[in-house]
C-alpha cells in the first residue's frame, strides 16, 4: 500500500465525494475479511493501522507470547517472539508483522469486492441524499430511453454534480407530447425510493407542481414572495387554472404571471406543449373565488349551501356553455381549484 493507493483515496473523496474516514474503514473491514479468511484461528487478533502521514497500511496479529504453544495462530514461545522483540518473555504481548502479499488470491478477491461494493453503496446513499433533497422540485432530464412495449421513458437526470437514472412511466407523460431519445426535458419529481440497484427516481410531466414550478422559476414576484400561487388545477396537455394573490398591493399578481406582452406565460405554454393556461386572482370570499375560477365566463351571482362546501352558479345564458367548458373540463378544473362542488344553471333557470 504506497502513496499511489493514498491518491487514488484522495481523487475519490474529491471526484465522487466519499469521505476517505468511510473508505479507509472499508479497506479496514476487507483486509480483515481477506486475512481471516484464510487464517480463521486468528479471530480478533488482527489489527490493521492506516497512516496517511506515512503512506502506510499496515496489518498486524496481536500474539501472545507463552511457555508452550496451544494456537499457533496467535501464540508463539519467546525464543520465536525475539524475532520481533528482543525483550519478548511468556506473559506478554507482541505485535506480529502480517506481509499482506500473502493473502491467498480468494481472499485478495474478496477484499477487492468489499471495497468496490464500499464505494458503490457510499455513491449510492450520496445520489439518494442529493436527488430526496429535491423531492417536489422541478429538475431538468434527458431521454435515454423509450420502452416499446409499455411507453416507459428512461431519463438521466441531474443535480449539481450527481446524476441517476429517472423513469417517467406513461401515466407520467403529457397527451400527444413528442418524445424521443436525446430530448431535453423539465420533468417534477414525485418520489426517490431506496432500492437494491440504489435510488430510483419517479417523475412526473402531468403534476401540477410542474406548472407551479415553471412559474416560479419565470416570474420573480413569485421568486421572491411577492406573488405567491394559492392553487393549481391541472388536466396534462390541455388545461391548468392557477389560482395567485399579491402580498403588495401595488402588484398585480395575473399581470406578473402573465408578463410584459404575455412573455412570462408564453414561455410556459411553450415548455408544455401548448397547453392552456388561465391565471385567475385567488380570494378569501368563497363567492369571489368561484366567480374568478370560472374565468373566462361571466357569472351573475354564487350561492353558497349551508354546509359551505358547494354552490349554485348562476351565468348569463349565453355563457353557459364556456361556464361549463368542452366535455365539462371549464367547470371541473374550477371546482378542482377552488375546492368546492360547482352546480351551474343558466339566468333563464334562475
Amino acid at each position: 500500500m504506497n502513496a499511489e493507493f493514498f491518491s487514488a483515496i484522495e481523487d475519490i473523496e474529491r471526484e465522487k465525494g466519499i469521505p476517505r474516514e468511510y473508505m479507509f474503514d472499508k479497506i479496514n473491514q476487507a483486509m480483515l475479511a481477506a486475512f481471516r479468511r484464510d487464517n480463521p484461528d486468528a479471530a480478533d487478533n488482527v489489527v490493521v493501522e492506516i497512516d496517511e502521514d506515512k503512506k502506510k497500511i499496515e496489518m498486524y496479529v496481536i500474539t501472545d507470547v507463552v511457555e508452550t504453544v496451544e494456537n499457533p495462530a496467535v501464540e508463539m514461545t519467546a525464543e520465536q517472539a525475539k524475532k520481533y522483540s528482543k525483550k519478548a518473555k511468556p506473559g506478554m504481548q507482541i505485535r506480529v508483522p502480517v506481509d499482506t502479499k500473502e493473502f491467498g488470491r480468494i481472499a485478495a478477491q474478496s477484499a477487492k469486492q468489499v471495497i468496490i461494493q464500499g464505494i458503490r453503496e457510499a455513491e449510492r446513499g450520496l445520489i439518494y441524499d442529493e436527488f430526496t433533497s429535491h423531492e417536489h422540485e422541478m429538475l431538468t432530464g434527458e431521454v435515454s430511453r423509450i420502452d416499446p412495449r409499455t411507453g416507459s421513458v428512461s431519463m438521466k437526470i441531474s443535480s449539481n454534480s450527481e446524476y441517476t437514472d429517472a423513469l417517467l412511466s406513461a401515466n407520467e407523460q403529457m397527451r400527444d407530447e413528442e418524445i424521443y431519445e436525446g430530448k431535453r426535458l423539465k420533468v417534477y419529481v414525485i418520489e426517490v425510493r431506496k432500492s437494491a440497484r440504489g435510488p430510483q427516481v419517479l417523475i412526473s410531466r402531468t403534476h401540477p407542481g410542474l406548472v407551479k414550478r415553471l412559474f416560479e422559476m419565470e416570474v420573480p414576484e413569485i421568486a421572491d414572495g411577492t406573488v405567491e400561487i394559492m392553487s393549481v388545477a391541472r388536466e396534462a396537455g390541455s388545461r391548468t387554472k392557477m389560482a395567485v394573490w399579491s402580498t403588495a398591493p401595488d402588484v398585480d399578481p395575473i399581470g406578473a404571471c402573465v408578463g410584459p406582452r404575455g412573455g412570462r406565460v408564453a414561455s410556459i405554454v411553450d415548455e408544455l406543449g401548448g397547453e392552456k393556461i388561465d391565471i385567475v386572482r385567488y380570494s378569501e370570499i368563497p363567492e369571489e373565488y368561484i366567480a374568478a375560477a370560472l374565468s373566462p365566463a361571466d357569472v351573475i351571482s354564487v350561492t353558497m349551501d349551508e354546509s359551505g362546501k358547494s354552490c349554485r352558479v348562476i351565468v348569463p345564458d349565453n355563457q353557459l356553455s364556456l361556464a361549463i367548458g368542452k366535455e365539462g373540463q371549464n367547470a371541473r378544473l374550477a371546482a378542482k381549484l377552488t375546492g368546492f362542488k360547482i352546480d351551474i344553471k343558466p339566468e333563464s333557470e334562475g
